[in-house]
């Protein structure tokens, strides 16, 4: 009898610090992936959306949304990183680099970081940095993710603790901005908001208002799409067997809708262009509706451009609970229930030219 063919995949005790892992399969994008992007987000930035628009500034042509990216490059990790997690943690150093067109060929590679078990010994922390690079070798994104990841047998002996420290923010002068980029022919009415950089101050708090419901064929979709094969999000008979008795809802693709959500009030925010620290606060299920609401946290000057800046945001999303009463952590530190998603993140922005 032969031996199987098929892969389970990495189990905690798998993983060792240190390890160089190549993820298959490289991935061509194409407008189809960009329209289907838009169709399960509804995201509406002008430079993503309009061939026009994005050349006005200097680009080729419309750069795919710096969330698609994201979902392409963690996707391709799934199946040697997360395929057996109990769910995905958090983010630290997210860089977005050179923006990525249709017809770009993903490919990504990833170095475990550390590794921790936890006290009930059935699971373990997984940190890891992947980089996904296009078929220049040029880097796209660039991150760490922590994830917690089941064992494959409880007792298994397994190394010490060796946790990373990760970096609190990412620094401005590391922001990329696309080559040739100029926003000397920035239209405002057609990016749909006349709020530049200079505009916004510390401290202030901006409800993005709308909600989407999130249906259940919409994350099936995105799991697909992303070929994301975490069991967690698309095998409903293994979700029966978890703590929550379904499938959970792939957190990135919470986080593109709190993106998309907003575009209201932050529709000049042309791209993401690091993530500094992000947390899954709590599950999200199908026919949950999502809410969103930002604070700005620091503006930045980017060297050596006087056209462009940096935004430091904060956005919180919510579940079934309208933002409008700013949903974050209480005076206790805890979250609000209805919090999903808390994320800190540098937006480019255009500036007022003198």
């Amino acid at each position: 009898m032969s031996k199987s063919k098929t892969e389970a995949g990495n189990f905690f005790e798998d993983f060792k610090v240190g390890q160089e892992i190549r993820h298959a399969t490289p991935r061509t994008l194409t407008e189809g992936d960009a329209a289907l992007n838009v169709a399960l987000y509804g995201s509406r930035f002008a430079i993503n959306s309009s061939d026009e628009f994005a050349r006005g500034l200097g680009l080729p042509r419309a750069p795919l949304d710096d969330m698609l990216v994201f979902h392409v490059v963690i996707g391709k990790t799934v199946p040697d990183i997360s395929v057996n997690a109990v769910a995905n943690l958090g983010y630290a150093e997210f860089r977005w680099g050179v923006p990525v067109y249709p017809g770009d060929t993903l490919s990504v590679t990833s170095r475990v970081l550390g590794l921790r078990e936890n006290s009930n010994r059935a699971s373990g922390v997984v940190w890891v940095r992947s980089t996904g690079a296009n078929q220049r070798g040029e880097r796209v994104l660039d991150y760490i993710r922590w994830v917690m990841v089941h064992k494959r047998d409880p007792a298994a002996a397994v190394a010490g603790p060796a946790v990373p420290k990760t970096a609190t923010s990412v620094a401005p002068a590391a922001l990329v901005v696309p080559a040739g980029l100029s926003i000397k022919g920035y239209d405002d009415v057609a990016a749909g908001s006349s709020h530049r950089w200079e505009d916004y101050a510390v401290g202030e708090r901006i409800d993005h208002v709308s909600g989407i419901t999130l249906e259940e064929s919409d994350h099936m979709l995105s799991t697909r799409l992303y070929q994301n094969t975490a069991r967690v999000h698309f095998d409903a008979v293994a979700g029966k067997n978890t703590r929550f008795g379904r499938r959970l809802v792939y957190g990135g693709h919470v986080i593109s809708l709190a993106r998309a959500l907003s575009f209201n009030g932050l529709a000049n925010g042309f791209r993401v262009a690091a993530i500094n620290a992000g947390s899954h606060v709590a599950p999200t299920f199908g026919g949950d509706t999502i809410y969103a609401w930002s604070e700005i946290l620091e503006p930045a000057a980017v060297p050596g451009r006087s056209d462009v800046g940096a935004l430091r945001v904060r956005t919180i999303a919510a579940r079934d609970c309208p933002c409008d009463g700013w949903p974050g952590k209480g005076s206790d530190g805890k979250y609000h229930p209805a919090v999903v998603l808390d994320l800190d993140y540098w937006l480019l922005m255009p500036r007022r030219l003198a």
